[in-house]
């Protein structure tokens, strides 16, 4: 399997659409997370040099890019996806430290975040020096939360005010104060954590589901 892991560029537009559709067919079989990224949208992140793409001659094997937020002090590494005849190779995880390595590069005094519902994109994140945080220590640009939208919790997120949902925030400082400060404190890394954050992710799926779906029968 050859497979060539770069950065897209204008001669890889053409791929946008295949990408946009995998992106929502992988978010509609795990029944959560950010479901429609357009065509459009994949192709501009191309033009901008802001994503990754993993190519075996002409089949795209997978697709990363990079979103900036609150003036570029915020990065988020998004739309992580592999296709199915590729997986069990390792392949996120490339993707995953490519675009690390391309956002580090373009924005070196950016925090880098992300919420995800994915355990293996958790490992991978506490794999490159990422921390689970609180939502309130992530982005207040609404353009961001705007994303969520497409997402069938929205309305979980929005009734907590975002201030938590189904999905679980992570977040890497670059700022020396700040990693002298979480160096202070014993840092959860998930790969070690696995069982614990299997079962702790499970619990908060199920304890906001419960309290969502009882919410709406009294409303109804």
């Amino acid at each position: 399997m050859n497979i060539s892991i770069q950065i897209a560029t204008e001669e890889h537009t053409q791929f946008a659409e295949t990408i946009s559709v995998m992106i929502e067919d992988a978010a509609r079989k795990r029944g959560t997370g950010i479901s429609k990224r357009p065509p459009e949208y994949i192709r501009r992140k191309m033009m901008e040099g802001k994503a990754i793409i993993a190519l075996e001659q002409n089949n795209v094997a997978g697709f990363c890019y990079i979103e900036t937020w609150g003036h570029n002090k915020y990065i988020a590494n998004s739309g992580l996806i592999v296709n199915e005849d590729y997986r069990k190779h390792g392949l996120a995880t490339k993707i995953k430290k490519a675009a690390f390595k391309l956002s580090r590069k373009k924005y070196p005094d950016a925090k880098l975040f992300g919420i995800t519902t994915s355990l293996a994109v958790m490992k991978i994140n506490s794999d490159l020096g990422y921390r689970p945080v609180t939502f309130s220590e992530l982005t207040t640009d609404d353009e961001f939360w705007k994303g969520c939208q497409s997402c069938p919790n929205f309305d979980i997120l929005t009734r907590n005010n975002r201030s938590n949902c189904l999905c679980t925030a992570m977040l890497l400082d670059p700022n020396p104060k700040a990693s002298q400060k979480s160096k202070s404190k014993p840092r959860m890394n998930v790969r070690e954590h696995i069982k614990k954050y299997e079962r702790w992710l499970r619990l908060k799926q199920h304890s906001f589901l419960r309290k969502y779906t009882q919410k709406k029968v009294l409303a109804s």
